[in-house]
């Protein structure tokens, strides 16, 4: 058994760079030919306040491809082949890939295997990429660069080969889920489930100012103290956005809520606040200072926002009597109960209460696999 991604490269074929448009031009030749893709996407989002796609791992039958975005001015052809449904694409996770892509370039993709949707309606209890691989391969991956930021250069020799292990082993992986799928009798329904989760909602990332709301504390403080809480959050993200920082990294949330609870007013009184070490009192204490003082005669304190509206009780019943019965249906088959059916489709069948099995093929978050799986069931159900 191997141990770390430099000893698995002893195993691997040489991945190729693409850094310049002839190198892709020859690599979209070789991905045209291929019935099916491996993919994988490495991202900054760690480390950026604007995050962006910084690598894109490809891997054919043949060849692992690591794709330098950054270094391509354009490559336009592979959204022709996300699109392509005649080409199959997987992903492990795929969802925060696909809203990458989707976000940053407008692709949509077609034709999908998810191989971690594929292990969880197979019930297995581990679906990380790192716990399959260990369970079908024996390839133990080194987790030293999982946070790494991926859109600094060079990268290193040893970036790579991780790069390229979350994409070479996908299409055997994929392999041998499918053979599972087909076994337990699951491949139809499995299919239905990827169609889902190729169709992503990925509107453009926005600053919510309200936001500070939802930092855990915030509703136990002062209306002055949410004043001021208010405008360090605004700061923030002003400072995270003009040094395209994650506003983690200006100062974290529990920091924030310290600042607004004990309301220091000189830079000794700063110290003493947690994360607030003596480079980010340098850089930011004055201003901060200036904030809490004007937070605090800020007129009006600031409102919470309004809630969502409440469902009526009839809905809010039928949603508990569904997600009842899912809990338990999925406890019988040995799966995780959205692997039953989403939240989403709880909701529209809560709201619908569809009493025939026509009526029930009218909802869209319900696919027709899972509609003759648990249709008379959900109908039954619903007629009480």
């Amino acid at each position: 058994m191997t141990k770390t991604p430099l000893n698995v490269a002893k195993y691997l074929p040489l991945y190729k760079h693409i850094v310049n448009r002839e190198q892709w031009l020859a690599c979209l030749q070789q991905m045209r030919q291929e019935p099916r893709l491996g993919l994988d996407l490495e991202a900054n989002s760690l480390h950026a306040y604007h995050e962006r796609i910084c690598l894109i791992q490809i891997s054919t039958s043949v060849t692992d491809y690591i794709i330098d975005p950054m270094a391509l001015p354009d490559f336009a052809e592979l959204g022709e082949i996300i699109a392509d449904p005649g080409v199959e694409k997987i992903f492990h996770a795929a969802e925060y890939d696909l809203m990458l892509l989707k976000r940053q370039h407008g692709w949509e993709l077609n034709h999908l295997f998810d191989t971690m949707w594929a292990a969880r309606i197979l019930g297995l209890k581990q679906v990380g990429l790192a716990n399959l691989l260990h369970h079908y391969f024996g390839v133990e991956q080194n987790k030293k660069h999982q946070r790494a930021n991926w859109c600094a250069r060079p990268l290193t020799r040893e970036q790579l080969i991780y790069a390229q292990i979350d994409s070479h082993y996908l299409l055997a992986l994929r392999d041998r889920l499918a053979d599972a799928l087909h076994q337990t009798g699951r491949w139809e329904e499995a299919q239905e489930i990827f169609a889902e989760h190729s169709r992503v909602n990925a509107p453009p990332l926005a600053f919510d100012p309200d936001g500070f709301w939802n930092i855990n504390g915030c509703r136990d403080l002062s209306p002055r103290q949410q004043a001021v809480l208010k405008a360090l959050y605004l700061f923030r993200n002003e400072e995270a956005d003009r040094r395209n920082h994650p506003p983690y990294r200006v100062f974290s949330d529990r920091t924030a809520l310290e600042l607004a609870q004990f309301l220091p007013d000189s830079l000794e009184e700063l110290a003493e606040i947690y994360g607030m070490s003596p480079g980010q009192i340098n850089r930011y204490g004055r201003k901060l200072l200036q904030l809490i003082r004007e937070g605090q005669r800020a007129a009006p304190p600031p409102r919470p926002p309004q809630r969502n509206e409440r469902p009526p009780d009839e809905v809010a019943a039928r949603y508990e009597l569904l997600h009842q019965w899912r809990k338990k249906r999925a406890i019988q088959r040995g799966v995780e109960s959205d692997v039953v059916l989403s939240r989403d489709a709880l909701w529209a069948l809560a709201r619908t209460r569809p009493r025939t099995l026509q009526q029930l093929a009218q909802l869209t978050e319900l696919g027709p696999v899972r509609q003759r799986l648990y249709g008379e069931e959900l109908v039954k159900l619903l007629n009480q």
